[in-house]
C-alpha cells in the first residue's frame, strides 16, 4: 500500500475532491446571478454537477498512476520490489488494481458529494437532477469510473516512460490539451476521427446526461454516447497499460 501512503498522492486525492465539490458549488451558488435557463436542462445540471472533477480530476487521477511507478523508478525502490517478487506482470497488476480502487472510491466519493451539495440550488429553480432520472446514477458512477481508468492510464505510462514529469505532461495532453487542440482542426475526416476517440471526450460522454437520445457513435457530429465512451477510455487504458507490461518484461529495473 505504499501509493495509498505517499504524502504527495494523498493530497492529489484530495485535490480530486476538493476540485470537484468546490468547481460544482461555484457554478450552483452563481446559478442565479449568471441567469438562470428558463427550461429545463437535465443534460446541463449533470454537466455543471459532474464537468469541475473531470475535467481537473483527470489530470490529477492520471499523475497519481504514473507517480505510483514513476516514483519507485526515480528512488530506485522498484529494485527491491521486484526482487522481492520475481513475477513482474503481478507486481503491475497489483499497482494497478490498488491505484483503480482508491481514485474511483475518491471520484465516487466526489461526485455524490457534489450532487448532494448542489441539490437544493438547481431545486429552488426545478432544476434538479433526480438520481431516478434516466442516465443520472450512471453518470455518477460513469465519471468516478473514468478517474480510475485515468489513474490505470498513467500508471501505464508511468511503466512505460519511468518518468514522472513526462508521464505527467502525457497525461495532460491526452486528457485535456489534445480534445481542445483537436477541435480546432480544419473540419475533415481526421479531425472528426481524431476529436471522438480522444481520452477526455470518452470521459466527458460517461459523465454526461443526454437531453435527447443520439446514435452510439458519430464522427462527424462529434456524438459520443456513454456506452461508446466507456469502450473509448477502456481501450486508451488497456493500450497504456500493455505497453508498460511489455517494457517491465523486457527491461531491466
Amino acid at each position: 500500500m505504499k501509493t495509498a501512503s505517499l504524502p504527495s498522492t494523498v493530497l492529489l486525492l484530495i485535490g480530486i475532491l476538493a476540485a470537484g465539490l468546490g468547481g460544482s458549488m461555484f457554478l450552483a451558488v452563481t446559478l442565479e446571478s449568471s441567469g438562470v435557463p428558463s427550461v429545463a436542462s437535465l443534460e446541463q445540471t449533470v454537466n455543471d454537477v459532474l464537468s469541475p472533477m473531470v475535467i481537473l480530476g483527470q489530470i490529477i487521477a492520471g499523475i497519481v498512476g504514473v507517480m505510483s511507478i514513476g516514483a519507485e523508478y526515480s528512488s530506485g525502490s522498484i529494485q527491491p520490489t521486484l526482487i522481492a517478487s520475481p513475477r513482474r506482470l503481478p507486481v503491475l497488476g497489483a499497482k494497478t488494481l490498488v491505484v483503480f480502487s482508491i481514485v474511483t472510491v475518491v471520484g465516487l466519493v466526489t461526485a455524490f458529494a457534489s450532487w448532494t451539495a448542489t441539490y437544493p440550488f438547481y431545486a429552488e429553480h426545478g432544476l434538479e437532477a433526480r438520481l431516478d432520472a434516466p442516465g443520472v446514477l450512471v453518470a455518477l458512477l460513469g465519471s468516478a469510473a473514468y478517474l480510475g481508468l485515468c489513474a490505470v492510464f498513467g500508471v501505464g505510462i508511468g511503466t512505460l516512460l519511468r518518468s514522472t514529469t513526462i508521464g505527467a505532461v502525457i497525461v495532460f495532453v491526452v486528457t485535456l490539451l489534445g480534445p481542445i487542440l483537436a477541435s480546432v482542426l480544419p473540419y475533415g475526416l481526421f479531425s472528426r476521427v481524431v476529436r471522438v476517440l480522444m481520452l477526455g471526450n470518452a470521459g466527458d460522454a460517461m459523465s454526461r446526461v443526454r437531453d435527447a437520445p443520439g446514435p452510439f457513435l458519430d464522427i462527424w457530429t462529434g456524438h459520443i454516447s456513454a456506452g461508446a465512451g466507456w469502450m473509448i477510455a477502456l481501450a486508451w487504458t488497456a493500450l497504456a497499460l500493455t505497453a508498460g507490461a511489455l517494457a517491465l518484461m523486457k527491461r531491466d529495473a
